[in-house]
């Protein structure tokens, strides 16, 4: 198996941890307030969490791995690092969507590096010195990262509302 095979498989495993969040979260008698749901004024809330990881796997698909610009530029500028969650909330539906789109243009651009140098810098981040196998490492950790934050807050909220 190739190592993108094998972040690949990493991948799939982090989104089905990601997707039993939503489906969770979809079966509460108030999805969209959970959702919404902030730890503390200022604070990412879950929806941001989870479109963030979208948005994220768009930007390391097109600026990262293409060299060009991202699609979905309305949600990529709400949802980018250091972006400032805002009170528009998305429903588990377009999340799972927009998680489904972005994932698939991720797959598409890095399976064009199969079989080549994973030593080489990626083509839109020379700067950070990210070769592209250091990419597939990040993509795995990033939304591990945010499933985590997500999920605490789900529990956190659980704590303060069941």
């Amino acid at each position: 198996m190739s190592a993108i095979e094998q972040a690949i498989q990493h991948w799939e495993f982090a989104r089905e941890r990601t997707l039993a969040t939503l489906k969770e979260i979809e079966e509460l008698p108030d999805p969209f307030g959970v959702l919404g749901w902030q730890p503390s004024p200022g604070r990412a809330h879950i929806c941001w969490q989870l479109m963030h990881i979208a948005v994220s796997e768009e930007n390391f698909a097109t600026i990262f791995l293409q060299n060009s610009e991202p699609g979905l530029p309305d949600l990529v500028s709400r949802f980018q690092r250091e972006s400032t969650p805002d009170d528009l909330i998305h429903m588990p539906e377009e999340i799972r969507n927009t998680l489904s789109v972005t994932r698939e243009h991720l797959l598409e651009a890095i399976r064009t590096f199969e079989g080549m140098d994973l030593s080489q810098l990626t083509a839109g981040r020379q700067e950070r010195g990210w070769s592209i196998a250091k990419l597939l490492t990040v993509v795995s950790w990033h939304e591990a990262h945010h499933q985590g934050q997500a999920h605490y807050c789900l529990n956190s909220w659980k704590t303060a509302y069941k």
